[in-house]
């Protein structure tokens, strides 16, 4: 009578059956899922002796069930890596460990084009103006309150309007009479020269260079027939029947004596003193 072959745990005759050695002890097929197989960590159900096992650190897995804990893509074949015991495909695991976009709040995968600022990281097309929502990309951007705009958002919605032209002052420009203008705008009312930097004077709420002043607007003096501008040497002036003179050019006719200030005789258009009146 040929000797017994049985398993070790349910003593089951082994001869003519398959299997397993475990530890140097026969166990049948059934016993040997029962008590010695390891546990899939992904299905919880045990890897039997018909199935591919994988192992990465003590743990134990179907091959099929040896997968991406993010996307589900099976990795017996593929590289991974693993974060806090999770076994991530190589796509997976890359996001992982990209910062974070400070618009979307998804990740920034390498190679990707991004935009760093204040600290933060934005996916290209995510780093926007706060107002009209387009991706700055590389044009340039100024900021308000914490928010992005494009240059011309920002010029819309808080830049300065030129009175001249009505367009938004975006660097410079000058003030006069608290109105702002741009420096190309702010002109002579009749030569259009621009007065920035330059001595003018205004008429009628209309600006004028000097010359144009003198002579487009400025009266004639009766005297000497030159323009009043109230440029140089006098600004005080004479207003007699009609005429104005420079207070300089207000002289007797005969002896040149000024009457700005004294008594004086009209006759025939022109004055004369009093002492000279008697003698005509």
């Amino acid at each position: 009578m040929a000797d017994r072959f049985d398993c070790f745990y349910c003593r089951e005759d082994l001869n003519g059956k398959k299997y397993i050695k475990k530890e140097e002890k026969p166990v049948c097929m059934r016993c040997f899922e029962k008590f010695c197989a390891n546990t899939c960590v992904e299905c919880r159900r045990p890897i039997g002796t018909e199935s591919k096992e994988l192992h990465y650190k003590g743990r134990y897995w179907h091959e099929g069930c040896f997968r991406c804990s993010k996307c589900y893509k099976e990795l017996a074949k593929e590289s991974f890596s693993t974060k806090d015991d999770r076994i991530l495909c190589g796509k997976c695991g890359s996001r992982e460990d990209a910062p974070r976009c400070h618009g979307c709040y998804k990740a920034i995968l390498p190679g990707s084009e991004n935009v760093e600022y204040k600290g933060n990281v934005f996916h290209e097309d995510c780093f926007t103006c706060y107002q009209c929502k387009k991706p700055i990309r590389s044009q340039s951007f100024m900021t308000k309150n914490d928010n992005v705009f494009c240059t011309s958002c920002h010029e819309k919605k808080f830049a300065k309007q030129c009175t001249g032209c009505k367009q938004p002052i975006s660097t410079g420009g000058i003030n006069y009479q608290d109105q702002p203008w741009h420096s190309d705008c702010f002109v002579c009312r009749s030569c259009r020269k621009p007065l920035a930097g330059t001595r003018f004077t205004s008429h009628e709420e209309k600006v004028y260079c000097v010359d144009c002043y003198k002579t487009t607007v400025a009266k004639k003096c009766t005297g000497c027939q030159n323009p009043i501008t109230g440029f140089g040497k006098a600004t005080n002036v004479v207003n007699y029947e009609g005429g104005t003179w420079h207070e300089y050019c207000f002289n007797c006719k005969k002896c040149s004596l000024n009457l700005a200030d004294k008594r004086f005789v009209s006759n025939g258009g022109f004055v004369y003193c009093s002492d000279c009146s008697k003698k005509l």
